[in-house]
């Protein structure tokens, strides 16, 4: 007779642990801002002040923003003199970036459905 650890995929442990991954990664995501910056991030590095002037935010701002994805362990830096640069960790995440880029943002890209209009 079968007990119930016997019914649980033994993968699913593992799913569960890419699923809380994936969670937290979504959840930094969510933020505009940091999305905007992660979009600048993925065509390249980029300073702070590039970020800044490009998105027209304080530099406060996009360095609260830069030290959570810091943080999240989804950018990190490199120094050049007086200059810090940041840059996307994860080449697949910079892809997934791109992708959300290209539908979302690309100018040429075909118009997506407005998430925040009123449900009928």
């Amino acid at each position: 007779m079968q007990g119930p650890e016997d019914l649980v995929d033994p993968g699913l442990e593992g799913m569960i642990d890419k699923a809380r991954d994936a969670s937290a990664l979504l959840k930094a995501l969510s933020h505009e801002s940091r999305l905007l910056m992660l979009c600048m991030l993925c065509k390249g590095e980029r300073t702070v002040t590039e970020i800044e002037h490009f998105l027209g935010m304080q530099q406060a701002v996009v360095s609260q923003q830069l030290a959570r994805l810091r943080m999240d362990r989804i950018v990190q830096t490199r120094r050049d003199g007086r200059q810090i640069y940041y840059s996307i960790v994860d080449p697949q995440l910079a892809e997934l970036i791109s992708v959300l880029y290209k539908m979302y943002c690309d100018p040429s890209a075909a118009p997506q459905p407005d998430l925040h209009e009123a449900k009928a």
